[in-house]
Parts: structure tokens; sequence; C-alpha cells
């Protein structure tokens, strides 16, 4: 044989999805190459058993940027969350000191206040929503 050796291998294969035809024929005239090696081209891209990461993976950096704000988003609530529980205690314990604010009594009943604003809270939350009101006329 006069022909040139390429170490290809000649494989028929017959195509009865059009959408892959017509997918084949755009990557044929898009990189200027014949069917059969954008057929091999997509094989092989196909059959790549690891595929290497992009490093511009746009996808990849909005999940670390979501895994971030997540992080601080946390830590924001956490400090938020502290700080509203003082805010209550203050204002329950009537600011400035008293000499009641010492009383074992006054302090379970601010304790018992705080637990139930924060149980209303929650319930809230769990609801969906916020309480109901009367219909407006």
């Amino acid at each position: 044989m006069g022909g040139r050796e390429t170490g290809a291998t000649r494989i028929q294969v017959y195509l009865t999805d059009p959408r892959v035809v017509a997918a084949l024929q755009r990557e044929a005239r898009a990189a200027n190459i014949p069917i059969s090696q954008a057929a091999g081209r997509s094989l092989t891209k196909g059959l790549a058993r690891s595929l290497p990461a992009d490093p511009d993976d746009r996808l990849l950096q909005l999940d670390r940027a979501l895994r971030d704000h997540m992080r601080s988003t946390a830590r924001d609530v956490q400090i938020i969350q502290e700080l509203v529980i003082e805010v209550a205690r203050a204002f329950f314990m009537r600011l400035p000191d008293a000499v009641t604010d010492q009383d074992p009594v006054a302090r379970a009943a601010v304790d018992r206040r705080i637990e139930q604003l924060l149980d209303d809270t929650a319930a809230r939350l769990i609801s969906g929503g916020r309480p109901q009101r009367g219909p407006v006329e």
C-alpha cells in the first residue's frame, strides 16, 4: 500500500439519533475536520476518566464563595443573637440598675420572659411568617 501510515483503526458506526449526527456535523464544521475525526474527539472526551479541573471554573468559585459567606453569616447571626438577648435582658431589668434587679424572684421573672420571647420567635419562624392579625377594614 502506498498510503501514509497513521496508526488509525477504522470502525464503522451507525447513528440513529439525528441530534447526535447534527452535533457531530457542527463540531466537524467548527473545527474544519472530517466528521469521523469529530466523532473520535467526542469519544475521547467522553471516555476520559478524569477531566482536568478548569482553573477558571466559575461554579467552583461560586461554591467556595458561598461556603465562605455561609461561615461569616453564621458567625454574624450568632453575634446578633447574643446581642439581642443582652438587650432583652437589659430591657426586662429596667435600666438603670435598681435594688430589685438583684432580687432572685425578679431575675427568675426576667429569665422566664426571655425564654417566652425565644419560644415565640422560634414558633413564628417555624410557622413561616408573622403572627396573624385581624382582618383589615
